[in-house]
């Protein structure tokens, strides 16, 4: 939990103006979570101080020319005057007051938000078992939050969403007779010489053209209530949506379903992409927000046009805010649960600010059997539902499982970065069962351990009574064996991969380099974002560093956002010395 401290954002130049703005986090529960809720922007207020004043100077010295802003939404500037000068005792008086803010309209976003994974002990947990997660929402949100100049919550941060938004420099697949590559690697840990980081990374095979996809019989299922009639709500989505409906091929079908105080079938299905766009153009917002009822209409629609061996998908897009009905996250994830046995997935696209309930949209997707998306702008609705198009309907291999086995003889202790509402338990694998996340067409999934090598000073000190490391005679050159298990889209039963990773990679790492060196620093921010006290004091201006100069659009927005979030955390750490009289 974070209480941020209302700031100028003269120290935040090289991305946007205005005033950061305080917000204060409160905790609800929801079926036994923890269920972080935030409240909206408080209404920016002008001060002024001597440090902040002196601050300001030097920034407005040393300013240059801003870059072309991300895709989020940019804070509008905010103009007011500073207060009269203070007399000369007042401005050095050791007890800095800040300014009590009243926050207007205050919202209720919720978050299902997890600790930091913990450290494990390989002698006595040397399984590390999870689920894949292609979802990207969490990255698309965190930008959000500081476009408006403020640092997102922790509990919104999913290191492994923002590890995964990138694609990185793995093989494709030789052929479709296995649906992904499995890439190993290790280098030194930026953060801790004393670690090594194991890197994981998935590629599936991608779709030659657009008409190689089979058809699709996708239902738009969206929410007209009262709260989505903000611009970064409904108007969005009816951008979003008809732009994806372009992409359409004749073979596929498209319905749209609207919910609000009830559900209703607004377009029948059709092909006919201008269609699509008109009923798009003529919703709009108003009423309550019966959203069970409109998700269990969308999937009697698309039960009804099902198509055998097709893209059977619902696209449900809301800010999450169910208040009639079926509403509960509980309810919800019984339902999709029960549907997703019959071939039709779920996909949540997000929207919006103030009540986003990005708890409920993050956990119906996993259970539906889909992936989870922000939208927070055009480009990254076309970035989503254009670029992506085949990844986010073609599914290539459903119910993946990752479980790595580290061999204490070579490694003492390890943790897992991000991933911590994937994990399953070590039975799970070999559990048919047990459903687990899938992975579309182009997608790709990273994941990075953090492992100490055995005999180097770990997190967890010695034991008095720790028994010897067990033999592992045989196995010496194994660092690790790598375990994957899916089932085909259309297979009942899981395949097997087994890969050993060779000591001999740790034994010979260094630092990361390129594309190992961008996954690395996007998995360090993600972590300095949540707090994690594992870090040791790595800091924004080394992550950049870590990042290295980039050319692709995305990455180039990412070191601007991690410059973002490194004035605003050093202007929160000044406003608690001045607070504390530092």
């Amino acid at each position: 939990m974070r209480t941020a401290r209302t700031l100028t954002a003269t120290c935040i130049v090289a991305l946007v103006a205005g005033c950061a703005t305080s917000k204060q986090n409160q905790v609800g529960s929801a079926e036994g979570e923890d269920i972080v809720v935030t409240s909206q922007r408080a209404q920016d207020e002008p001060f002024s101080s001597p440090l902040i004043r002196e601050h300001r100077r030097q920034a407005d010295a040393t300013s240059v020319p801003s870059p072309p802003p991300p895709p989020s939404a940019v804070a509008p500037s905010i103009a007011g005057k500073a207060m009269a000068p203070m007399p000369r005792q007042e401005q050095f008086s050791r007890a800095f007051v800040p300014p009590v803010m009243t926050a207007t309209d205050p919202g209720t976003e919720r978050y299902a938000g997890k600790e930091v994974s913990p450290v494990h002990i390989a002698r006595n947990e040397p399984v590390s078992t999870f689920s894949v997660d292609v979802d990207t929402g969490a990255y698309a949100n965190a930008r959000r939050f500081l476009g408006l100049g403020q640092l997102p919550p922790r509990d919104a941060v999913r290191s492994e969403e923002l590890i995964n938004y990138f694609r990185y420099d793995y093989a494709a697949p030789a052929t479709r007779d296995v649906p992904f590559t499995v890439t190993t690697d290790v280098a030194v840990t930026p953060w801790n010489p004393a670690t090594r980081l194991m890197r994981i990374g998935l590629r599936g095979y991608d779709l030659p053209t657009a008409g190689s996809r089979p058809p699709a019989n996708l239902v738009f299922l969206v929410d007209v209530s009262g709260s989505m009639s903000d611009e970064d709500k409904l108007p969005l989505v009816k951008s979003a949506l008809a732009g994806l409906a372009s992409e359409l091929s004749p073979k596929d079908k498209v319905s749209i379903v609207v919910y609000a105080g009830a559900a209703g079938l607004v377009l029948e299905p059709t092909s006919d992409p201008a269609k699509i766009r008109a009923a798009l153009d003529r919703l709009s917002a108003g009423g309550s927000t019966a959203g069970g009822a409109g998700l269990q209409l969308a999937y009697n629609i698309a039960r009804d046009n099902f198509i055998q061996g097709g893209v059977n998908r619902i696209l449900l897009a809301t800010d999450g805010d169910f208040n009639v009905g079926v509403s509960d996250n509980k309810a919800l994830i019984e339902m999709v649960e029960k549907q997703r046995d019959s071939g039709i997935t779920l996909t949540t696209l997000g929207f919006g600010q103030g009540n986003y309930n990005e708890a409920m949209m993050e956990q119906i997707a996993d259970h539906g059997n889909g992936n989870y998306a922000y939208i927070d702008s055009a480009l990254e609705a076309r970035k989503v539902l254009g670029d992506q198009m085949s990844a986010t309907l073609f599914t290539i291999a459903k119910d993946v499982k990752i479980q790595v086995e580290f061999n204490p003889a070579q490694v003492s202790q390890y943790r897992l970065i991000g991933y911590e509402n994937r994990a399953l338990r070590e039975e799970d694998f070999d559990n048919d069962k047990v459903d687990a996340g899938d992975i579309g067409a182009g997608h790709q999934v990273t994941a990075i351990y953090e492992i100490v090598p055995a005999g180097a000073q770990g997190w967890i000190g010695p034991r008095r009574y720790e028994d010897a490391a067990p033999s592992t005679a045989g196995k010496a050159g194994e660092l690790a064996f790598v375990k994957l298990r899916y089932k085909m889209p259309d297979g009942k039963t899981s395949r097997l991969i087994e890969r050993p990773v060779s000591a001999r990679l740790m034994q010979t790492s260094a630092r990361p380099t390129g594309d190992f060196a961008f996954a690395t620093a996007v998995a360090a921010f993600g972590q300095s974002l949540r707090g994690d006290a594992m870090m040791n004091g790595f800091t924004h201006a080394q992550i950049a560093a870590l990042a290295g100069r980039q050319q692709d659009f995305w990455r180039q927005e990412f070191l601007r956002l991690v410059g973002v979030a490194g004035s605003l955390a050093q202007a929160e750490n000044t406003s608690e010395m001045e607070y504390k009289g530092g």
